[in-house]
């Protein structure tokens, strides 16, 4: 069956033929694997332009690239990565493939719409690259675009503004499509209560999709109007106010954190039951906690701003929060922890990348918490302590349960089995050169180096050496694991419909899935994550 589906599936019986049926198909799963393809050849674009910075901060002084080099670096990295992969990365990826599958339905809500809005993220990525070569060379602001250097810089900082602002109405559109197909395409008898939890965690995000988003979009269009028109928004030259800015780049970009992190939860969450064998420990805590952390996480964005002058109660209020939303997430640690306790464990790669997710998230999590302290967050404002909590966080947290997520869903996207042995070795190595990478990042920053600093003074060589080393190690890994999976998309064996004995709704067709998903369209009787016939139903 497996060899039979995936040759139908390439075949696709639609309108158009060859390229075509892919450039212009509505059907939500190949739009999801087109953002798949899109988004790994930037990660890889990405992750080399990381590695020439830390080739740079191997040893003091210059080695391979001078400081305007290294900012502009840095600042394409962090635009790729944060606006082109992290944001929307699981969302779009696995949102698109198996949100309907997992709800019971044919496709989204609006095909036409997801197709536009991937066309629309398609061309932000493209201009936030052309951005790099035009004008008087590439931004060099950082991906924050913290003004007022971002309106004095003579470097092609509109182009990178206009990419990002039109990834966000991508990213809008994405949201509302996601929100109206929850809300109105759901299999008949699946309730709320009786819906997945990876598709929980997608209907918190795209909710901060739509109610966020917008706010960077004008703030965007702001600093371009600046630019352009000398118009006095943030430039204190002009009559403005940098503090502004500030606020309102963090009013969304802290949500967005939990953009990038809720989709990640979701997909561990589907990996932990099926791989221990049993029922999700506490569903209602998991799906509740996710839009208690899409609440709380509106109000936390002041914990950046403890050292630009804010008053002290409101440094006092943010702190507060900034701990209070700490707990949904541990309620969440603490749920998938009793899910694998007295499970039959099958230690597959989705669940090695599943735990790694867990302790580096942790780590990040703990780390977080020191610089929502106040006393704490001046000693470690702006510091490498900084780039390796985000790194934990984001790379940690989201990178990790990204590969979990494709090594859990790759037999059912591709109808291929990649090498289990390949993987593992390939995720061991990668979990190894992530903590040489960053962890003495966390030491250095704690000892006072700087952030963002191409070069730095003799006593941090020890911890840039061993980062550097881990980033090498690192992207070792990464290329393993690339090779594992390219591979097995053309030549791996012919996957079963259901290789890891899962019980949600994506592995009870076939590999991968047909055009319209199900012949007929399930009747839901039950909440999920139920192995056996005579386990109550405590819907």
């Amino acid at each position: 069956m497996g060899g039979e589906t995936y040759t139908s599936f390439l075949e696709y019986k639609g309108k158009y033929k060859g390229l075509l049926a892919w450039l212009l198909s509505t059907d939500h799963k190949r739009i999801g694997l087109m953002y798949f393809y899109v988004i790994a050849v930037f990660f890889f674009i990405a992750a080399s332009l990381g590695v020439l910075m830390r080739t740079e901060l191997i040893a003091p002084g210059q080695t391979i690239m001078g400081p305007q080099m290294y900012n502009g670096l840095f600042t394409v990295h962090g635009i790729i990565m944060i606006f082109i992969i992290v944001i929307p990365g699981l969302s779009v990826i696995f949102g698109n493939f198996f949100l309907p599958i997992l709800i019971g339905a044919r496709d989204v809500a609006f095909p036409k719409l997801n197709l536009f809005s991937f066309y629309l993220f398609l061309t932000g990525a493209l201009l936030a690259v052309a951005s790099q070569f035009a004008g008087q060379g590439p931004p060099d602001t950082g991906w924050s675009f913290y003004v007022p250097y971002s309106v004095e810089s003579s470097t092609n900082v509109i182009f990178a503004l206009t990419a990002a602002f039109i990834l966000g109405f991508s990213s809008i559109l994405t949201g509302i499509n996601f929100i109206v197909t929850i809300h109105r395409m759901r299999a008949p008898g699946m309730s709320f209560m009786r819906m997945p939890l990876f598709p929980w965690s997608i209907y918190a995000t795209a909710w901060i999709q739509v109610l966020a988003t917008p706010i960077i979009g004008i703030t965007l269009l702001m600093v371009i109007a600046e630019r352009v028109f000398s118009i006095g928004f943030f430039d204190p030259a002009l009559g403005g106010d940098p503090v502004l800015f500030q606020h309102l780049f963090w009013i969304y970009s802290h949500p967005a954190v939990y953009i990038m992190i809720l989709p990640a939860m979701g997909v561990v969450t589907e990996i932990f039951p099926t791989f221990s064998q049993k029922p999700v420990f506490g569903y209602t805590a998991i799906a509740v906690s996710s839009l208690t952390i899409a609440f709380i996480g509106y109000f936390v964005w002041g914990h950046h701003m403890f050292t630009s002058g804010t008053s002290y109660f409101s440094r006092l209020f943010f702190s507060l929060l900034t701990f209070l939303v700490a707990v949904p997430s541990a309620i969440k640690v603490f749920n998938w922890v009793a899910t694998l306790y007295g499970g039959s464990i099958d230690l597959k790669p989705p669940l090695l990348y599943a735990v790694a997710f867990i302790f580096l998230f942790m780590i990040g999590g703990l780390t977080g918490l020191i610089q929502g302290a106040l006393a704490t967050n001046i000693q470690v404002h702006d510091t490498s302590f900084v780039v390796a909590h985000f790194h934990y966080i984001i790379f940690g947290g989201m990178g990790f349960a990204a590969f979990a997520g494709i090594h859990y869903w790759f037999p059912k996207m591709f109808g291929r089995m990649y090498h289990i042995r390949f993987a593992n070795i390939a995720w061991g190595i990668i979990f190894t050169g992530f903590n040489l990478f960053y962890f003495p990042q966390l030491v250095i920053g704690m000892q006072g180096m700087p952030r963002r600093y191409f070069d730095y003074l003799p006593q941090f060589n020890t911890g840039q050496f061993i980062s550097t080393i881990g980033a090498y190690i690192m992207v070792t890994g990464l290329v393993m694991m690339l090779i594992n999976l390219m591979y097995a998309s053309r030549k791996g064996a012919p996957a079963p419909a259901n290789p890891w004995k899962g019980v949600t709704l994506e592995w009870q067709i076939p590999s991968p899935p047909p055009l319209e998903n199900f012949d007929v369209i399930p009747e839901i009787k039950r909440r999920p994550y139920f192995f056996g016939e005579n386990e109550p139903d405590k819907s």
